[in-house]
């Protein structure tokens, strides 16, 4: 049936695309569109965020956080609470892109400007002597698919949103009253005695004979199966491999290096000083026009004395920052100062005064003082950096041609992996025991949840032909092939008999520890001498080695003047606790400076509470929700 179906493949393709024209024709593209509304996660202000949307974030911050830390486990990072994470944060961006619209915020150049520089992987960029080097800076973005534009806007956008929670979070006040009792409460200390019961010190009690182990056995017997295993082989494609079989010729490289020559030369530095007259944001018409009046007079006089510019600038320019350097700015690249000064320098020649040029400061005075051109590197130095950045270009193309062959022929030859891998340069790797919830160690690739429910797939397990291929990862493709299914199934009795005597002696100990524990606390409390172990003082800050359970209950008791206070702990797996509190004490005088960091980190996540809080509102203000799944 199966092989039919792949002789045919043509024909059933030209089929299926009739009725595939036909409902164009007659519906169009919005009927189309209209059909894909099952498709949307969720809604902000009536607009939708789609699947595909979803995915490729996920798929984004899934490769973001592999390159970060490489030894996280991706099945984790894949999982359905992750993917809930992302799309929280998809909504988030959502409404304060909204809210920042709403609220006019926008971004100067020269925020902008600060933002890159500030940028830990932009300054990694910097030349020794601290300019930007723009042609890495490029080619940087360029292998993220971006152009400098495109960065700039989302940065631009990401500066817009954080701006409308930053002034909640800035005006954030924590009251004393709160602030005092929250510290005193969090620097508590507590002096208690602890009397544990464990299930070894009862296992010497238990006696257990063989027909209560098979008993046992028969009632747990699902505790004592082999697990569903397969043995497989898997080949896998990604762009490391692709970029093996890539060469990059000697006349593409030169090309390159032209482009960027071309592209350098854009990027010279000027060096300017200006005369500013301030203009009041909220200045009247005829008070701007008696400001520019005076710059006009000003101008007159630069200009009948150049020589005097600085001189001017210095008695003159209301420029804080450059007056009392003559207006003397430094060397500057465009993006640097805002668009109509930055659009008047690049205009002049060297020397040269500009006319009157206004900007949201007000009126400035511009002198041209240098021109500096970067230094053009060498086709020899820039050779190794050159091939990288095109070698992983062709790459990309080639990899997107290679993926189509990878998935045609694991398709195609199903019976084999042999044929894709020996077509593509791959090797065919196996694996031994693969469970459905992944390997235990080894290959983390084939911990993939797409590629588990691939491998595990009714007709993969029956058939043993090739699975299809599977994204495994950003540019990572994978196809496997069951040699062997070993379905789970209950081992006999006389195989694990000692595991199953281990196992209910642990039940039967585990039941005796915490009767006798709960009798003790009963007895206790009632007033029976206690023997309880030497007290000792615990506190957040100082656990003793305590488990965090046995500390968060010691500091929940409530305990009486005069009277100790008493609880009961269940430890799971490790037994019982009895817990008497005798006292509380005082936190132990703290430093100013430990004082003043926990009234800081209190501060910071009251902060964080008033922050979350206005996210919320405003997610209700934009009909921001999550659609159930269809």
């Amino acid at each position: 049936m199966f092989d039919f179906f792949r002789k045919h493949m043509k024909l059933f393709m030209g089929l299926l695309f009739i009725p595939l024209v036909i409902g164009f024709v007659l519906f169009g593209v919005q009927g189309y569109d209209r059909s894909s509304g099952a498709d949307k996660v969720a809604e902000v202000a009536g607009k939708a965020i789609t699947r595909q949307e979803l995915d490729n974030a996920h798929r984004r911050e899934v490769e973001q956080r592999l390159a970060a830390a490489p030894t996280l486990d991706r099945a984790l990072l894949e999982s359905d609470q992750a993917r809930q994470l992302t799309l929280e944060r998809l909504i988030a961006e959502r409404v304060l892109a909204l809210a920042a619209q709403d609220q006019h915020l926008v971004t100067p150049d020269q925020r902008l400007a600060r933002e890159l520089l500030q940028d830990p992987g932009i300054a990694s960029l910097r030349k020794p002597d601290g300019q930007l080097d723009l042609q890495r800076y490029h080619e940087a973005l360029r292998a993220q698919g971006m152009t400098p534009e495109q960065y700039e806007n989302s940065l631009r956008q990401d500066i817009a949103r954080r701006q409308v929670l930053a002034g909640v979070s800035v005006s954030s006040v924590l009251p004393a009253a709160v602030a005092q009792p929250a510290l005193g409460a969090w620097f508590e200390r507590r002096e208690i005695q602890v009397a544990r019961f464990a299930p070894a010190d009862f296992a010497a009690k238990v006696q257990v004979g063989d027909a209560d182990v098979e008993s046992y056995y028969q009632a747990n017997a699902a505790r004592f199966q082999s697990p569903e295993q397969a043995d497989i082989e898997y080949v896998v494609l990604d762009l490391d491999a692709v970029s093996r079989r890539v060469t990059v010729s000697e006349a593409d490289l030169r090309a390159r290096y032209e482009q960027n020559l071309a592209s350098l030369a854009k990027d010279e530095q000027r060096r300017a000083s200006h005369i500013l007259l301030t203009v009041a944001a909220d200045a009247t018409a005829a008070d701007k026009a008696k400001v520019k009046e005076q710059a006009q007079a000003l101008l007159a006089e630069v200009r009948q004395s150049p020589a005097r510019f600085a001189e001017l600038a210095k008695a003159r320019s209301q420029d804080p920052g450059s007056a009392a350097k003559g207006g003397d700015l430094d060397f500057f690249s465009r993006g640097s100062m805002v668009k109509p000064f930055e659009d008047a320098v690049f205009a002049l020649n060297k020397g040269q005064i500009s006319d009157l040029v206004e900007s949201e400061f007000g009126f400035h005075i511009i002198q041209l003082t240098d021109v500096r051109q970067p230094a053009k590197p060498s086709f020899e130095s820039q050779r190794a950096q050159l091939e990288q950045a095109l070698k992983r270009e062709q790459a990309l193309k080639a990899y997107a041609e290679a993926a189509e062959q990878f998935g045609n022929l694991v398709y195609e030859q199903a019976d084999s992996l042999k044929p894709a891998a020996d077509k593509l340069g791959l090797s065919v790797k196996t694996f031994q025991g693969l469970q459905r919830g992944g390997p235990v160690a080894g290959d983390t690739l084939l911990a993939n949840p797409k590629l588990l429910k691939a491998v595990f797939a009714e007709d993969a397990l029956r058939s043993k032909r090739n699975t299809e291929a599977v994204e495994v990862g950003a540019n990572q493709l994978a196809a496997a092939r069951v040699l062997q299914h070993r379905p789970a199934a209950i081992r006999p009795l006389a195989e694990v008999s000692a595991q199953v005597r281990q196992s209910l002696v642990q039940q039967r100990a585990l039941e005796l520890a915490l009767a006798d524990g709960k009798a003790k606390l009963e007895a206790w409390k009632g007033g029976a001498a206690a023997s309880l172990p030497a007290a000792i003082v615990v506190s957040r800050q100082q656990s003793q080695g305590l488990p965090q359970s046995l500390i968060s209950a010691a500091l929940s008791v409530k305990v009486g003047k005069g009277q100790p206070g008493w609880t009961g702990v269940d430890l799971g797996a490790q037994g019982y606790a009895v817990l008497r509190v005798n006292q509380v004490l005082a936190p132990e005088s703290l430093a100013a400076a430990q004082a003043e960091q926990g009234r800081q980190q209190l501060a910071q996540m009251w902060a964080q509470a008033e922050v979350e809080a206005y996210l919320e509102t405003l997610k209700r203000r934009y009909k921001a929700k999550i659609l159930p799944k269809s």
